[in-house]
């Protein structure tokens, strides 16, 4: 009998001895286990876009926001960290750790159920990556197996990397990196080791130790982290002390922190002309040309211009009513409708095209539509330089008289004699009237007999050196028929404000990819006009903000020159400028193409945001260059009283001089 129940005693004794080895021979024997994904560890990354200067203006993502560090990347107090706290054996186990199983399972049997866990730095990144996270018997077996292969075909720091780059760390954070640059908007290397507590300590709950969500409980835990550094004699008693007292300030942000959309649509626009389709999960840096700050003020800028015209509508309103109260009669309103107004701004500067702010309408969360770049308008009078730039390159002066008398024109339309009657904006004219005072008070009729005189057709061929395209084939250009949208319009400005050179903008310095360069930006300009023949231009168009048409464009302490522009029937408003170094188009319009209320010219409605935006840059950049300089070959003359600018082309009129006889005799 007693030798009975000594072989059921041995029998049972061998079963549970062997019975693990048997279940763990049998789960290694039944299943593959392919562990690629990691060995080949290809996750998705997340792009950034950076300003001019290299502030970050916004994360690009799919589903996961990670940013990539490679090992070396890694400080090596964050290796220690991490190691500290979650596998302190790491660098000598083969994927799992027997003698914490065996703890961990003595602790199970004696509480009747899971009160720790033994899962290395391994086991935890094949059940982040590799399994689900059900707790089954099947899955641990599945784990270690998983854990101890990878430990066959990978080092101990390809595991950390692939680990610390794969785990999450709260807040829509996935990977130290990204960690790092979302709770304390810093990079890797400038963490202090406080901040790497935090960090290395999210991993095993990071929703509890989140330090957005419950900071004291995240510092409990980073102080943990820190302790056990300092009990393992990984950090001396100086630095323990000051990792304790620390409270890091930690940023509650969105995951992408986008500061300015209509840049990042207009990035991921021209990422996409470039062929990139993997924009939101390849690892993109991007160093685009726009100064954040500029963006900025040129959004409030325009959003103020904005509230000003509401309010000047609101106050034509009040009025007409009291005067129809007062003359017992029925009030005549304008039936613009005002929720359909909307406006743009881009700016560049001048010299080399770059785009420092991008702003497609008045509010970006009510729409997103991009009217500084997909947006095509007339652009009216200001389209009036081009041709005056023309005509001065043809031996035109600002001194030039020009006729400004009504006419009739008879064209013919669909077989049928059709009759043009255009007319100035104020309903008058001068008869005779100089090019610069045409071009200040932009008036219409001198325009088109300046059309005249030079002739539709070498104007036209004249154009094609500006590039400009779609332009109409009749009178009408005068008046500035054809469709642009500001961004183009910035283009052609450039001619004007780059001395005579026109250059592409461009949005786009460089991108990078895993530290390499994929692509650069090729500048590309064309000579227009030589130096002296622009700066004439550029004469005329500070005139017409000092005292014509754009004057509520003008700027204390800096030369403005621009051009207003009113489409008929007030449909679009527009100011085109530029200062010595910067240029600036701004466009106001309804976004059904019907007018806008009577009143609001291009000068009323765009003019102010103009104003605002380079007050600003005075602020943000007293250094700016304020005053436009004169190339060599100009001569001054005064004429009238007035001083008037001429060149080796455009010469001044010859003046008779009375002689006094009495002064021949003494000679």
């Amino acid at each position: 009998m007693f030798r009975h129940k000594k072989k059921i005693f041995i029998t049972v004794f061998l079963l549970g001895l062997f019975s693990p080895v048997f279940l763990f021979a049998y789960y290694y024997l039944s299943f593959s286990y392919d562990v690629s994904s990691l060995v080949d560890y290809k996750p998705s990354k997340s792009s950034r876009i950076y300003d001019k200067n290299g502030d970050k203006i916004a994360n690009i993502f799919d589903k996961k926001h990670r940013f990539y560090a490679p090992f070396n990347e890694i400080p090596p107090r964050a290796i220690e960290a991490l190691v500290a706290i979650e596998d302190t054996t790491f660098f000598e186990h083969p994927g799992i750790n027997i003698d914490a199983i065996l703890r961990a399972a003595i602790k199970v049997i004696k509480a009747g159920k899971a009160v720790q866990g033994a899962s290395t730095i391994t086991q935890q990144l094949v059940k982040n990556k590799l399994l689900t996270r059900e707790k089954k018997l099947s899955r641990k077996i599945k784990e270690a197996i998983f854990s101890i292969k990878l430990e066959s075909l990978l080092t101990k720091e390809e595991i950390l990397e692939r680990y610390l780059n794969e785990i999450y760390f709260g807040h829509g954070y996935y990977g130290i990196k990204t960690a790092a640059d979302g709770y304390f908007h810093k990079e890797l290397n400038d963490l202090t080791l406080k901040e790497i507590a935090i960090l290395v300590g999210l991993p095993k709950a990071p929703s509890t130790y989140a330090p957005t969500k419950n900071y004291e409980m995240s510092m409990g835990r980073a102080n943990r982290v820190i302790k056990r550094m300092h009990v393992l004699g990984w950090i001396d008693d100086k630095a323990f002390e000051k990792a304790i007292s620390e409270s890091p300030e930690v940023f509650n942000t969105t995951l992408t922190q986008n500061k300015a959309p209509f840049i990042v649509d207009e990035i991921a626009r021209r990422m996409k002309k470039l062929g990139i389709k993997d924009f939101k999960t390849g690892g993109y840096e991007v160093y685009t040309t726009i100064d954040i700050r500029l963006q900025k003020v040129g959004r409030e800028s325009l959003l103020y211009a904005y509230g000003e015209s509401l309010k000047r509508i609101e106050a034509y309103k009040e009025k007409e009513l009291a005067s129809a109260k007062k003359w017992k009669r029925k009030p005549k309103f304008d039936d613009s409708n005002t929720t359909l107004l909307n406006g743009a701004l881009v700016s560049v500067e001048a010299a080399t095209g770059d785009i420092l702010a991008l702003v497609g309408s008045t509010d970006y969360k009510k729409s997103s539509f991009n009217r500084a770049t997909q947006a095509r308008r007339q652009p009216g009078s200001s389209f009036k330089p081009f041709i005056y730039q023309v005509a001065i390159d043809l031996g035109f002066s600002g001194a030039t008289e020009l006729v400004d008398i009504a006419k009739t024109y008879k064209y013919e339309k669909d077989g049928q004699e059709m009759k043009w009657q255009p007319r100035n904006y104020s309903k008058n004219y001068k008869g005779l009237i100089t090019l610069r005072e045409a071009l200040v008070h932009s008036s219409n009729l001198a325009t088109i007999n300046l059309v005249n005189d030079i002739g539709l057709a070498p104007l036209l061929r004249e154009f094609k050196k500006f590039g400009i395209k779609h332009v109409p084939q009749d009178l009408s250009i005068s008046l500035g028929t054809l469709t642009i949208s500001p961004l183009e319009l910035a283009k052609y400005y450039t001619s004007f404000a780059n001395h005579g050179t026109q250059v592409e903008p461009h949005i786009i310095n460089y991108i990078e990819q895993n530290g390499s360069v994929i692509h650069e930006f090729t500048p590309s300009s064309r000579e227009i006009t030589t130096p002296q023949q622009a700066y004439l231009m550029t004469s005329i168009l500070k005139s017409v903000v000092d005292r014509g048409t754009g004057i509520r464009a003008r700027v204390r302490g800096i030369d403005i020159a621009g051009k207003t522009g009113t489409t008929n029937d007030n449909i679009d408003g527009w100011f085109a400028g530029y200062s010595p170094t910067i240029e600036t188009i701004v466009w106001f319009g309804n976004d059904d193409n019907k007018p806008m209320h009577k009143k609001e010219t291009g000068g009323r409605v765009a003019g102010p945001a103009f104003n605002m935006f380079y007050k600003n840059i005075l602020e943000l950049y007293p250094q700016v260059q304020r005053e436009f300089e004169r190339p060599e070959g100009i001569i001054e003359v005064d004429i009238g009283g007035k001083k008037e600018y001429f060149s080796d082309i455009s010469k001044p009129p010859r003046v008779e001089v009375k002689v006094d006889p009495q002064e021949e005799l003494l000679f």
